[in-house]
């Protein structure tokens, strides 16, 4: 539970640094990953979450409406079900997936609102018998193998990053491509100090040694 610096980053997405060139055609994109606030926001906070989380669940709704307020950055999300809580995380993410492609950005994050509202968390999934509003729309893709690989290129990716817990979040500062790691819900105020970190001329060796925030009261980790 602590802040680490990484290596200043290559890529806004999982590629390469958009130049402030594509800045105008990046703000078009819509896809996953599937991002959350401004298109020109300077900083982006990765997300890696598991909607059968019950961190995620009290931490994702009030983090979202935060970024609404802070237009200098914005979330983007990235699947890690975790294997206690399968199938139904998944199956879940899957679900999300499909709203976004049937509905788009705004879709999306209603459902994963909607999901986080109401399943019942740890491996439990939805009360039988409870659908997304127009679910209707989302029968073909859910018979597709499409949202689920897409949950399970994001959960790979997670995984060779070292992530095992959720949530996890990566901020980085696209204008240097510095960045840091913090493990678990961490609130606003701290989101603030971090964005200012990264706009410090300290290298990010001397951050390293000098950054350490508990994430949650010790004994009481994110998973």
């Amino acid at each position: 539970m602590f802040w680490r610096p990484s290596v200043p980053s290559a890529s806004i997405e999982q590629g390469t640094q958009p130049s402030a060139a594509n800045s105008a055609a990046m703000s078009q994109v819509s896809g996953p990953p599937w991002h959350h606030g401004s298109h020109t926001a300077r900083f982006t906070l990765i997300l890696y979450a598991d909607l059968e989380c019950p961190y995620c669940r009290t931490y994702v709704p009030p983090l979202m409406a935060w970024i609404e307020r802070h237009p200098d950055i914005r979330l983007q999300w990235q699947h890690l079900p975790l294997s206690m809580h399968e199938p139904a995380a998944s199956e879940l993410a899957a679900l999300a997936e499909c709203a976004g492609e049937a509905g788009g950005p705004e879709a999306y994050w209603r459902t994963i609102s909607w999901i986080y509202q109401y399943t019942r968390g740890e491996g439990l999934g939805l009360p039988d018998g409870m659908y997304p509003p127009d679910h209707e729309a989302l029968y073909a893709c859910l018979a597709s193998e499409r949202p689920l690989a897409i949950v399970r290129t994001q959960a790979q990716g997670a995984a060779s990053n070292g992530i095992a817990a959720t949530p996890t979040l990566h901020l980085r500062d696209e204008r240097t491509g510095q960045s840091l790691w913090l493990q678990g819900p961490i609130p606003g105020d701290a989101l603030l100090s971090a964005m200012d970190l990264l706009v410090t001329d300290e290298p990010a060796s001397e951050l390293a040694e000098t950054t350490e925030l508990s994430a949650v009261p010790d004994g009481n980790k994110p998973r």
